[in-house]
């Protein structure tokens, strides 16, 4: 049976495309779920998409945090679902508390686009599975708020429970520091996406949807949408997913 994967839709999702098209490539049948909506319409997976959400005013992600799609999402992950926010998918995650950590302005407080370097640094997740080899993944960034932070006790812990997922590398393969080149935004540690204590809810910066096909430059980012939807068929198969548990992780749900 193909995976039905959700791909939430916010005024000013622009991303929603790029979504769709990837999850089709990865085999999935995506389904397009308005925010003012609280059926998730039996989903076995939600990609939260890039765009600006509600024009990102106050700041990006927190206004579509209290939409009524969101309290359904929110409810899906606490049962186990596994759940993906990419670029602005990652800023409403974080606003929800639904991963640790919080996305700033970029350092050079410029938008940045351009394509990056991305490091896995976990093989054996919902969202790395498909990934194969541990190598730097090329693929684009698009943000103006992409900086990660958390404070020392919650960037302790993802370092100690593997909450880390996705770090920006170096032309050399070294993970890139705030100040390195390889960093586009001077994200602490390098940090380029994280999950939540649990393990089924990710976000992350970069765009692996835009990078499913070789003709758009890189299918680097195919493992990490191919990893959902592998996920997703599990999850709709055993009501669980693997690579997932139940630890509690400072500054984030569980």
């Amino acid at each position: 049976m193909t995976a039905r994967v959700g791909i939430v839709l916010f005024p000013g999702s622009n991303r929603d495309i790029d979504a769709l098209n990837a999850l089709r490539v990865a085999g999935a049948e995506p389904v397009v779920l308005w925010h003012e909506s609280v059926d998730l319409e039996g989903v076995s997976a939600i990609l939260i998409p890039g765009g600006f959400a509600y024009g990102d005013y106050l700041r990006a992600g927190v206004i579509a945090r209290f939409s009524p799609v969101m309290r359904a999402v929110a409810s899906f992950a606490e049962a186990g679902g596994p759940v993906l926010g990419i670029c602005n998918g990652f800023q409403v995650l974080a606003e929800a508390r639904l991963v640790p950590g919080a996305l700033l302005r970029n350092r050079g407080l410029r938008f940045v686009c351009r394509e990056v370097a991305l490091l896995p640094e976990h093989l054996d997740t919902p969202f790395t599975r498909e990934v194969g080899a541990r190598r730097p993944l090329r693929m684009p960034v698009a943000h103006g708020e992409g900086c990660y932070y958390a404070d020392d006790a919650t960037l302790d812990a993802l370092e100690r429970d593997g909450g880390v997922l996705w770090r920006y590398a170096n032309p050399d393969g070294s993970v890139a520091g705030p100040d390195d080149p390889g960093n586009p935004n001077g994200s602490l540690c390098g940090i380029a996406g994280v999950r939540n204590a649990a393990g089924n809810v990710a976000g992350l910066m970069p765009h692996p949807e835009t990078a499913v096909e070789a003709i758009l430059g890189s299918d680097d980012g195919l493992g990490i949408i191919r990893s959902l939807v592998v996920s997703a068929a599990e999850y709709a198969a055993t009501g669980a997913v693997s690579g997932t548990s139940t630890r509690t992780l400072a500054g984030g749900a569980a």
